[in-house]
């Protein structure tokens, strides 16, 4: 863990390989519908069949993962992670084949270290499990009140739930699926989660050598940019915090945010740089993951895209067990969001908020069989650049999908060819 990015991007390197930042509570705004998009199905009898829905989310609020160096700390105290009553839901976590879950060691990382106030880093908190129970609510509005799509009790059978192995996710999972069905279970409910080195719900510098090779040269600049470098220095100074502690704008961020989200008081001399440390942190994103850099996008996200059409292939094919499966739901990362939206082309230079979710719906014409995928980011419908509508015909965001996606093979084939590859 220690060695992901090398020293330059210490504090950093685990913040951004495993989705540990956030952002205040901010929403998209929605694109115009094109005009040749087909009519919205949320009438049952509408000419266009909802057969499909994936959702990438984030997990709720959570505590920090380091405090500020010099800086007063806030008290997280464990009375900040109480689970409420109604997000509790009979679940068991798995590996990917339904066997015992895999060892954890981001979890573990977090786990030898404790907060002022007495709780660990990184850990859900009562906020951020009620934020995933309402947007549990939402998608049981959409897609069991508003059309009959869904049971309203959970169905192993039509529900999938996959989440990276680490307690936050997991929780966050929970109380999704909570919400989703308002605790109405007939059947324990499995959450599948894989071993660190295979996981590819965020994008992983343990686990891919070329991904670590191309992100670290670019973590490690990304603070010597002329523009984040001075303002870097400044608010270093402001705060009294040495250079050689390595303090960036995301640890920054990530500590001032978690203290806001929970009503707990920022040192007044952060109160002013507030919007400056947001703008830096996202720049500092944006230039790691350079979204023009092909090769990047694709190894940090191309091997989640891939399962996502292979999804709505199956669904279309209807030649496997998964074929029946209605909804797949995935508890993921700001660093999975981000990415994905930059490879999607619709990210906005805002940080995703607690329980963002990006979900893709396939539907189809009743009489034509023409398939189409509609993706909302935030519950905001978006026009993805390369398609012709919010409806976005299939062989059209096939289109769009290829052009970051990777099969396993040829995504662990590029991992692991770094002769010759010390930097972009």
């Amino acid at each position: 863990m220690r060695n992901l990015l090398g020293k330059a991007g210490l504090l950093g390197s685990v913040s951004v390989a495993f989705g540990s930042m956030f952002w205040s509570q901010q929403k998209t705004e929605s694109e115009p519908v094109a005009s040749s998009s087909p009519p919205s199905d949320s009438n049952p009898d509408s000419t266009y069949e909802l057969k499909l829905v994936q959702v990438l989310f984030r997990h709720g609020a959570r505590t920090p993962l380091k405090s500020i160096p010099n800086v007063m700390e806030a008290q997280w105290v464990p009375t900040l992670l109480e689970p409420p009553p109604h997000t509790d839901i009979n679940y068991m976590v798995t590996d990917l084949q339904g066997g015992p879950r895999p060892p954890a060691p981001v979890e573990d990382s977090y786990r030898k270290n404790i907060l002022s106030g007495g709780t660990f880093p990184g850990q859900l908190t009562t906020l951020g499990m009620q934020q995933l129970y309402e947007l549990g609510q939402r998608l049981r509005r959409r897609y069991i009140e508003d059309r009959p799509f869904l049971s309203s009790t959970y169905s192993p059978a039509e529900v999938y739930v996959r989440s990276t192995n680490i307690v936050r996710t997991i929780e966050s999972a929970k109380c999704l699926v909570a919400g989703l069905f308002q605790q109405k279970q007939k059947e324990m409910v499995p959450i599948l989660t894989t071993e660190a080195e295979a996981e590819i719900l965020y994008p992983n510098y343990h686990g891919c050598k070329l991904l670590k090779i191309l992100c670290s040269h670019r973590w490690a600049e990304s603070s010597t940019l002329p523009g984040i470098a001075a303002d870097l220095q400044s608010i270093h100074s402001a705060l009294g915090i040495a250079a050689h502690q390595h303090v960036d704008f995301i640890l920054i961020r990530d500590d001032m945010v978690a203290r806001e989200t929970h009503g707990l008081p920022n040192p007044p001399v952060l109160n002013s740089w507030k919007d400056k440390v947001e703008q830096r942190a996202v720049d500092m994103m944006y230039h790691i993951f350079e979204p023009s850099r092909k090769e990047n996008l694709q190894l940090c996200v191309g091997p989640l895209l891939h399962v996502l059409w292979e999804n709505i292939e199956k669904k279309l094919q209807g030649s496997s067990a998964e074929s029946y499966r209605k909804l797949f739901l995935y508890s993921v990362h700001d660093t999975t969001l981000i990415p994905c939206l930059m490879a999607l082309r619709i990210f906005d230079m805002k940080w995703p908020p607690y329980a963002a979710d990006i979900t893709l719906e396939l539907h189809q014409n009743r009489q034509t069989n023409e398939a189409f995928v509609k993706v909302s980011y935030g519950g905001q419908d978006q026009l993805i650049p390369g398609c012709s509508g919010v409806y976005c015909p299939l062989q059209e965001f096939k289109q769009v999908l290829s052009a970051h996606s990777l099969t396993s093979e040829l995504y662990y084939s590029r991992c692991n060819s770094t002769e010759g590859r010390t930097e972009l």
